[in-house]
């Protein structure tokens, strides 16, 4: 029983593994749009063909994405912002950017 216990936990901690490797391509797909974005213009385009190739279907669907035309539209979004995902993950830009926002509201 408790290796079975510990088989399952391996797994399913391979499994997390996993899907941040592949949550990790995403981001690199996203950066390299913004990078043709800011090169050539057509940053948007690019995602969302990758987004709708197999491959990219494949690699959003092991990182845990629905790879619907929802998900595409937000890729594009994302993209034509043109704020590298490193950037956009970090804590400085979430504040400034909920800075922003209470100052609209407001």
């Amino acid at each position: 029983m408790v290796d079975f216990v510990d088989g399952t936990a391996f797994n399913h901690e391979q499994g997390n593994r996993a899907k941040k490797l592949f949550a990790a391509v995403v981001l690199a797909a996203l950066d390299d749009a913004i990078a043709d974005d800011k090169k050539y213009g057509n940053g948007p385009e690019q995602i969302a063909r990758w987004a709708r190739s197999r491959d990219g279907r494949e690699v959003l669907s092991c990182a845990g994405i629905d790879p619907n035309e929802r998900v595409v539209s937000g890729l594009m979004e994302f993209v034509s912002k043109g704020v590298r995902t490193s950037v956009a993950l970090s804590r400085e830009e979430s504040e400034r950017r909920q800075v922003q926002e209470q100052a609209e509201a407001a």
